[in-house]
């Protein structure tokens, strides 16, 4: 829906400079992400970890001509752009969203709770999606910038809005009402999520329900003695309709009874108003998903009640539980065929998401040819060629090269596609076609809806792998990255730790995040780790460590930037240099401040400055040193005669050279416990990747090494188990064999019950010696099938555990995980 810069102006209250007359249709946060720059309105929101002000310049490069923001800007600097003044960009984000919202007449529900909220809303969405068109927010946009990005795309075609609404702290809830104005809340249950935000669940529970405010009704589980106690407790709850589902014959959805199955759950129920009973066949087993489930049904049911004009059939509605499919809570990266990486995201496709996963693609495939592979988009409730027009021109805005159209509707608007397209009438047509060398060093993402079963076609072109392997969450990474970022002082540049293969998650990778993160810097060993990274497509500068002089000529060539550490190697740099013809070069000045490995003593200061004077081809780009214990207090007094020594030195060297520099020695354990050492840069390393030096589990797991179940075995009592019969069984024993072994990085001293894995849910003590490739573990009264997936470490057992079992630390326990083992990535 177009609106007028002077339009959005007034709705803001913001002053406006430039066009007014000029029209907007989309809105963006995100620099990073892409969107139609003509068209778009461009928010820059200064939070505590981003300043979307710094990227105004990068942005009117790329095309956008519309800005709202809150700081002062040169405008001279964008003579084509406009801008629209405001105290608050976020604040006027979320009034220009609630002012599109009340544009559109139609029912709206809003789902809230601490766990459910983003498989609530889809399978709503999935049980009404033959009877209605839906607008609804993409993936788990609920926050206090996703959900005004989700309501932004209501348009008129539409006959429901579904939406969720997720609050951290105190306050944050009336905003998201003030955005959504709900007809209907759903409310999915209380549980710890957030909960460091309040004082009490009970405040965290006033305010989830503040969602209510102008809603007409709730629903919710009845059983849920808190949930249901507060709901009638509250004042402006009690005047509403309360709408429930759950066991007691008060409730409005009553379970009469519940079944389970080997693959379903069959929960029969029976809807109080039309006194109607259903037999739900939910296709899940645990009790999560029957929950969900059950909150899904019971909003379809009130939503039929109380707009009769919908015309929801409840017939129709419970025989779609039958066909409620899992929601991909992540974007899955894999190694793919010939070189390829492959993005599976083949289980919904509408445009939002579609948009989502191809700023993934694209923060992952810089220099690389890019496929997608999508299948028709159902019930999306557009004409066909605005939808796909729509589709042609994301493709082409995410410089997509190639598309593979599956199904007959997309097939019918090819010509909108200015890329190369291929066309195939169903998934099977494409298989029965396929040939995996017709793909080759590219990124293909593969997006479809869930009816085609494009899955089918990730396992064909996936690379088959060991079945070992390590999980990489990059949405954790992310989320540490930004957690390290919010402790530092405004101004402090970031250079991020991606030596020993990125602490064994996969150096290009997560190189290529961190680079779409906007580190400062990225740091790595030795040259051939650099080399590997501008291979890869890193174009960011890099920090080597420990260079070798062999290795100069090609760190020049690389863009490489070497820490020098020794007079020595000062001078033969500069010669490599000057042979190069490179001009000015960068290097990074290390010194010991007492940790007595590498770097100029203080007694050295004199020679190197004077070195320094005389080479003039090179230029200083940063001063370092090492902290040697800042994450043990008994050394604190050590730690900050370092940080004083280091001051001293630094700036000694910085005035001699008679030019700024950026100074650092703060590392991980730094960061958290040494507010002045940060200085202008700070070095972010095990942390980063999920253990934090000072405080267990306050950062995110990010990795997790998996395996699966390859055989059940039974062992009689007195038999053995393994190489030189370490294993005794004392009992009948049940053993369960699995694919890892110290070649995968899995240690040899965790044998014999030194160690365990994760077995469905519990603890299972390796048994006899762990071999190369297998190791045995004890699943005696575990309920174990083969192909059960197995965690070595992860969220639980967390790998701080296990390296204290090892007595090492978690550092070796991942640089350990050998190249054999598949590293898989995945986005929340």
């Amino acid at each position: 829906m177009p609106y007028t810069l002077s339009a959005v102006a007034e709705i803001m209250n913001g002053a406006l400079t430039g066009k007014g007359a000029a029209v907007v249709t989309d809105i963006a946060t995100d620099s990073r992400s892409t969107f139609y720059p003509d068209k778009a309105l461009f928010f820059a929101i200064a939070g505590e970890r981003h300043n979307g002000h710094l990227y105004l310049g990068d942005l009117y490069e790329r095309g956008v001509r519309a800005f709202v923001v809150s700081e002062e800007v040169n405008a001279s600097r964008y003579p084509q752009a406009s801008f629209i003044a405001v105290p608050d960009t976020l604040r006027a984000l979320q009034a220009l969203a609630a002012h599109h919202r009340r544009r559109h007449t139609y029912p709206v529900v809003a789902v809230a709770g601490s766990n459910g909220k983003t498989i609530v809303k889809e399978w709503i969405a999935q049980l009404l999606s033959t009877q209605l068109r839906l607008a609804r927010s993409p993936k788990s946009y609920n926050s206090q910038v996703g959900v005004p990005l989700s309501a932004w795309r209501m348009g008129e075609e539409s006959e429901l809005g579904i939406f969720e609404a997720g609050i951290s702290q105190p306050g944050e809830m009336e905003r998201l009402e003030d955005i959504l104005r709900p007809d209907v809340v759903v409310f999915t249950n209380l549980g710890e999520a957030h909960q460091e935000g309040f004082a009490t669940r009970e405040q965290k529970l006033r305010e989830k329900l503040r969602l209510c405010a102008n809603a007409e009704a709730v629903a919710y589980c009845a059983d849920q003695y808190e949930v249901h106690t507060a709901i009638c407790a509250t004042a402006p709850l009690a005047q509403k309709r309360r709408y429930c589902w759950g066991a007691s014959s008060a409730a409005d959805v009553r379970v009469i009874s519940t079944e389970k199955s080997d693959t379903a759950t069959n929960v029969t129920v029976e809807v109080t108003a039309s006194q109607k009973r259903f037999l739900l066949n939910i296709p899940f087993t645990d009790a999560a998903s029957t929950e969900n489930a059950l909150h899904s049904f019971t909003a379809c049911m009130l939503l039929a009640q109380l707009f009769p004009s919908l015309h929801i059939n409840e017939e129709n509605v419970a025989g779609n539980v039958a066909h409620l499919s899992p929601i991909a809570m992540r974007l899955d990266l894999h190694e793919g065929v010939n070189g390829c990486t492959i993005i599976n995201d083949a289980y919904n496709a509408d445009v939002a998401s579609l948009r989502i996963a191809l700023d993934f693609l694209s923060s992952f495939s810089k220099h690389r040819r890019r496929t997608v592979i999508l299948s028709d988009i159902e019930q999306s409730g557009k004409e066909g060629w605005r939808l796909y027009g729509e589709v042609a021109e994301l493709l082409r805005e995410h410089g997509v090269s190639r598309l593979i159209a599956i199904g007959a509707q997309v097939g019918k608007h090819l010509s909108k596609f200015t890329c190369e397209v291929a066309h195939f009438s169903s998934t099977g047509h494409f298989l029965r076609q396929f040939d995996r060398n017709t793909f080759r060093d590219e990124a293909i993402l593969i997006k479809g809806s869930r009816s085609f079963l494009l899955e089918q076609i990730s396992r064909q072109l996936e690379q088959k792998t060991h079945l070992t392997t390590l999980e990489v969450n990059l949405t954790a990474l992310t989320d540490n990255l930004n957690a390290l970022r919010a402790k530092l002082k405004k101004g402090v540049k970031t250079l991020a730790m991606v030596k020993a293969n990125a602490y064994g998650m996969g150096l290009s990778e997560v190189a290529r995040l961190l680079q779409h993160q906007r580190v400062s810097y990225l740091g790595v060993a030795f040259a051939d780790e650099g080399v590997q990274l501008r291979r890869a497509g890193i174009t960011m500068p890099i920090l080597v460590l420990n260079p070798e002089p062999g290795t100069f000529e090609q760190m020049l060539d690389y863009r490489l930037e070497p820490e020098i550490y020794s007079l020595q190697m000062l001078q033969r740099y500069s010669e490599a240099a000057l042979r190069s013809g490179e001009g000015l070069c960068s290097i990074h000045v290390k010194l010991d401040t007492g940790m007595y490995r590498l770097g100029f003593a203080e007694n050295e200061l004199e020679e190197l400055l004077s070195c320094l004077s005389r080479f003039r081809n090179l230029k200083v780009a940063s001063i370092f040193s090492h902290l040697a214990a800042a994450d043990e207090p008994q050394h604190d007094d050590f730690t900050r005669a370092q940080i004083a020594l280091f001051d001293a030195m630094s700036k000694r060297v910085e005035s001699e050279l008679g030019y700024k520099t950026l100074r650092h020695l703060a590392n991980s354990a730094g960061v958290e416990r040494f507010p002045e050492a940060q200085l202008d840069m700070v070095r972010l390393g095990i942390s980063l990747y999920g253990v934090s030096a000072t405080k267990p589990g306050s950062m995110r797991t990010v990795s997790a090494l998996k395996s699966t179940v390859v055989q059940v075995k039974r062992v009689p009592a007195g038999d053995t188990v393994g190489y030189g019969r370490k294993g005794r069984a004392d009992e009948d024993k049940t053993i369960a064999v699995i694919p890892v072994g110290y070649a995968d990085g899995l240690n040899r001293l965790l044998g014999n019950g030194a160690g365990s894995v994760l077995v469905n849910g519990k603890q299972a003590p390796f048994i006899g010696n762990i071999c190369m490739d297998l190791c045995m573990v004890d699943v005696t009264g575990i309920e174990v099938r083969e192909g059960d997936e197995v965690t070595v470490f992860g969220e639980n057992p967390g790998v701080a555990s296990l390296a204290e079992k090892l007595n090492t630390i978690p550092y070796e326990i991942f640089t350990r995980i050998s190249a054999r083992v598949n590293r898989t990535y995945f986005s929340e």
